[in-house]
């Protein structure tokens, strides 16, 4: 029996690659026979360097960044087996676990690191990029990533405005004419996990703005930001990306990819899945153990678990769905291929003893569900 295990990581307590190791311990244990094949993926946020890299043979190149509150840290991003392509994720220098969570603000975090990280990218000489844009801090609709790279923002007065979304407001004038021109000889793909717009009910700062400390008041202020960044690219670069799908992504670095950097936008789930291979792996497959840390109303909406339910159910492979926790919404997968959808904490314990013991609680709920399910009985 071939049983493929390919989660995405649980934020907070384990990577990927660990929780890959987590499930096929617990699966060992109930099916010692069993064909295991690990395969963390990713979606574009924390792990897509991780997975992309694993999967393709190449390395991990470190390089120092500026974080969301504008301190200097130690990051990296990747170069693909080809030697060609590399890989960013905006998480490792603009991501939400950089920021304590007494600190969390919008209307100041920056994505200026994310920048730095792609010019290291070019200095490498790779002119193939991948950016995956998931897990941020930020609501700056990449004004900052777009500075680090050489853009300028002014204010009425002719000033470079600064760092986060309450910024963007002020903004009157964009000028790229300093912008680093190898921008314009790289092929680059932005790998999103969300289609929301830029702007309104389903825009960045309303959707994503309070998991980053955004309240009400602020949330208002930003999503009147990135209008108004929204209408200063329509008027000076000529490109209207407010109501594109994915532009909401990152607080709007997925509209600043497509305006600044004349990136495209593509579901980071497929991509890491082709570099992975995936579809090859699933001939023969019994059953696709995946998972994460929440599954909700977003899971089917770009992130991992619903890219390896579309493609498990095209082979007609069951899936289990494994996760931290289990909202009523995220029970919709078992109408999209999924045979089982389990939170692996069974009984109430605090939030810090989960993560402590994730990968156990992750182990012992893959065993005892995956032999639950290869009996028959465990739908």
């Amino acid at each position: 029996m071939k049983i493929i295990i390919a989660p995405d990581s649980f934020k907070g307590s384990l990577t990927a690659t660990q929780a890959a190791e987590s499930i096929a311990a617990g699966v060992r244990r109930a099916l010692p026979d069993a064909e295991l094949a690990l395969i963390p993926l990713a979606d574009g946020g924390e792990g897509t360097v991780e997975a992309l890299v694993k999967a393709t043979g190449g390395r991990v190149v470190p390089a120092e960044a500026t974080d969301p509150l504008g301190n200097k840290i130690e990051s990296f991003f990747g170069i693909l087996g080809d030697g060609e392509t590399a890989v960013v994720e905006m998480a490792a220098a603009s991501g939400l676990p950089l920021v304590p969570d007494d600190l969390r603000n919008p209307m100041r975090t920056t994505t200026y690191g994310t920048g730095e990280l792609i010019k290291a990218a070019l200095d490498s000489g790779c002119r193939k990029l991948i950016l995956g844009i998931g897990g941020s801090a930020t609501n700056d609709g990449g004004v900052g990533a777009a500075q680090a790279l050489g853009g300028s923002f002014t204010d009425t007065d002719g000033n470079e405005v600064g760092f986060g979304g309450g910024e963007l407001a002020r903004i009157r004038s964009i000028d790229l004419s300093n912008l680093d021109t190898r921008i314009g000889e790289t092929e680059i793909v932005v790998a999103c996990d969300v289609d929301n717009p830029l702007t309104g009910a389903r825009g960045a700062s309303a959707v994503f703005g309070p998991q980053k400390g955004a309240s009400p008041q602020m949330v208002a202020g930003l999503d009147a930001g990135l209008h108004n960044l929204a209408e200063v690219i329509r008027r000076d670069l000529g490109v209207d990306v407010e109501l594109l799908p994915g532009a909401g992504a990152a607080g709007g670095l997925g509209a600043a990819s497509v305006a600044f950097l004349g990136a495209g936008l593509k579901s980071g789930i497929e991509i890491v899945l082709d570099a992975t291979h995936f579809a090859d792996h699933l001939n023969g497959a019994s059953l696709v153990i995946t998972g994460e840390g929440k599954i909700d109303a977003q899971t089917l909406q770009g992130k991992t678990i619903n890219g390896v339910l579309r493609a498990a159910r095209s082979a007609e492979v069951p899936v289990l769905a494994l996760a931290g926790s289990v909202e009523p919404d995220g029970r919709e997968l078992l109408n999209h291929g999924a045979v089982a959808v389990l939170p692996i904490v069974t009984e109430p314990i605090p939030l810090i003893e989960a993560f402590a013991r994730a990968s156990e609680l992750l182990s012992c709920a893959a065993m005892k569900a995956a032999a639950q399910i290869v009996k028959g009985d465990g739908q």
